[in-house]
């Protein structure tokens, strides 16, 4: 098993593209698929795309992201690739409502981004989970809900 303990860097960046892409003319890249809730994980045991175990130990210093270049020797490299996250967009009608539903979202644990007047809580699960621990909130109509499918910034 290979033990990955830092990110080189991101496959976009010049000097790393180049060597890239080389390697993928030769077959010699392989992937590491992260699902989206995993990404903020530091300790991670996987198996690429290729059929390498690997076990990830990275630093508390770095993140994995979509486009990481994990492994780059002459003859082979990994870059890992992020599922797109699926945000459930709330929309408060009122402050009060606005004050409810943050008490929710801090007291669940979600992940959250905002955007606007709105909370955009990360899904790891069905979004009908998230929208019955809002109860009320939804079921009178006090929060407005979306599924959004691409990546919130």
């Amino acid at each position: 098993m290979r033990v990955i303990q830092r990110v080189l860097g991101n496959r976009s960046e010049a000097a790393m593209a180049k060597r890239l892409h080389h390697l993928e003319h030769h077959g010699a890249v392989d992937v590491l698929r992260v699902a989206s809730a995993d990404v903020a994980r530091r300790r991670l045991r996987a198996t690429t795309q290729g059929g390498e175990e690997i076990a990830l130990a990275l630093p508390r210093d770095q993140a994995l992201f979509d486009g990481a270049v994990l492994v780059l020797e002459d003859h082979h490299a990994l870059i890992a690739r992020v599922g797109a996250e699926r945000w459930l967009r709330l929309a408060p009608a009122s402050i009060p409502d606005a004050l409810e539903l943050g008490y929710h979202a801090g007291n669940l644990h979600w992940r959250v981004r905002f955007d606007g007047g709105a909370i955009l809580v990360a899904l790891e699960g069905p979004a009908e989970d998230y929208l019955v621990r809002l109860g009320a909130l939804v079921t009178e109509g006090r929060v407005a809900h979306s599924v959004d499918a691409a990546e919130a910034g």
